[in-house]
């Protein structure tokens, strides 16, 4: 296929940035869209030019550091990580816009490379749970019912990839913010921090500039994990049983 790009260069979150058109051909229908650039970024070093900065790392889909805007939608035309959406989803001759997520709370570094440690912060507020150490206890100590069981993990799914965050046109973290609480408020582990961690959480949520939820649909409608919008009703119920409880006042 012989493709034509329009990337986004930024050379740093100071700059102003914009698009810079690139030819490419030969490029294999079988190839994952990262290899296309790889093949880019190949041409442009064997001319002396600086290649295209952007984020990867495992490449099997389940790291979430893909953060591509690729034709106006997160990762792309399918509901994949960039790493797993295949050339053969484009066509001969076809122009492809590549942008990096767009978010107050995702600075541009480079190019196509955000800085995404606002999840980071996120985390670090309270997605975690106490354990005392010593020896594994026995897999069924602690029954949990399946379906609960199965809520945690399709929760635990999310990569915290960020393609909620820009599908939203508000720019929110509620997907990712309530899968992570999701997943710990929903088993007994998680029960000691469970109200303090959502009042913290939602607040660093607010503290690092991210949006309101506009209850389109459009963070699950482009989640590559499928992460479910029924968690954000969870958080939200987690997070106005913990401001009225006793312990919070």
């Amino acid at each position: 296929m012989n493709l034509t790009l329009k990337v986004w260069r930024q050379k740093n979150n100071a700059d102003q940035g914009g698009f810079k058109e690139y030819k490419i051909s030969d490029i294999s229908e079988d190839m994952s869209f990262l290899e296309m650039l790889d093949v880019l970024n190949e041409g442009l070093s064997s001319k002396g030019e600086d290649p295209v900065h952007f984020d990867h790392d495992c490449r099997e889909g389940i790291c979430g550091m893909c953060s591509l805007y690729i034709d106006g939608k997160p990762h792309g035309p399918q509901q994949t990580t960039t790493c797993q959406l295949h050339m053969r989803s484009f066509s001969d001759g076809d122009v492809i816009t590549i942008e990096p997520w767009r978010a107050k709370a995702f600075p541009v570094l480079k190019d196509l490379v955000v800085d995404r440690s606002s999840f980071d912060r996120i985390i670090q507020a309270g997605g975690y749970v106490s354990v005392n150490t010593g020896g594994v206890p026995d897999a069924n100590e602690i029954p949990i019912p399946k379906s609960i069981a199965d809520l945690a993990m399709d929760a635990a799914q999310c990569i915290g990839c960020g393609a909620c965050v820009a599908a939203c046109k508000n720019a929110s973290a509620m997907l990712f913010t309530s899968a992570k609480i999701s997943q710990l408020a929903l088993l007994p582990q998680g029960q000691v921090e469970r109200k303090v961690r959502a009042e913290k959480m939602v607040a660093q949520m607010d503290a690092e500039g991210f949006g309101a939820c506009t209850n389109t649909g459009a963070c699950e409608a482009e989640c590559p994990k499928g992460i479910s919008i029924t968690n954000i009703a969870r958080m939200n119920r987690e997070y106005f049983s913990a401001v009225v409880s006793s312990d919070s006042i």
